[in-house]
């Protein structure tokens, strides 16, 4: 029998993983599931990677860089001090707020880096390049703190069961920003 050339698999794999963490959480996904998922046959999943914990390791590094580079991207855009406040505002209100997908993988990431040092790896990555981001136009003081703002306000307007003020962000960054 011949060997079907299948150059993407990997990736595939990898982007399928991505979204039955988002629909069925870490603790629903198995090997054999995520191989059903990305139509390969289940042996793939060990040639490709050592183990689900190396899989789902490559899965938040994928997931993180693309929420970071979105990220970077609207504060690159901004010229001005206050072009990059309204950034901020919009990444709480828009971006990141408006995914269950991502808020879904957000924590899911979270929990495991909680628990494993070795998914704090991608948080920290994840951290520092938005602390960067935030440094183009804010103090590293500011910077990390709106960061911290953006994580806790996404948060609360997802759980939250009363509707979300948009005036309460933009004025959480304003208070921070003067406060430097």
């Amino acid at each position: 029998m011949a060997r079907r050339f299948d150059p993407t698999r990997r990736d595939r794999i990898v982007d399928v993983t991505i979204e039955a963490v988002a629909e069925l959480g870490v603790a629903g996904i198995s090997a054999r599931r995520i191989a059903a998922r990305a139509d390969v046959p289940l042996g793939s999943m060990t040639y490709h990677f050592t183990d689900m914990d190396e899989l789902l390791h490559e899965a938040f590094t994928r997931f993180s860089l693309s929420v970071a580079t979105r990220f970077e991207a609207r504060l690159v855009a901004a010229t001005t001090v206050d072009e990059a406040k309204q950034a901020v505002a919009t990444l709480v209100l828009d971006d990141l707020a408006q995914s269950p997908r991502e808020l879904v993988l957000t924590h899911e990431l979270y929990t495991l880096a909680a628990r494993d040092a070795r998914y704090r790896t991608i948080t920290r990555e994840w951290m520092r390049r938005s602390r960067t981001a935030l440094e183009r136009h804010f103090t590293p003081d500011v910077s990390r703190q709106l960061d911290a703002l953006i994580e806790g306000l996404t948060i609360h307007q997802a759980l939250d069961t009363e509707p979300h003020d948009p005036q309460v962000t933009v004025s959480a960054i304003d208070a921070i920003c003067r406060g430097a």
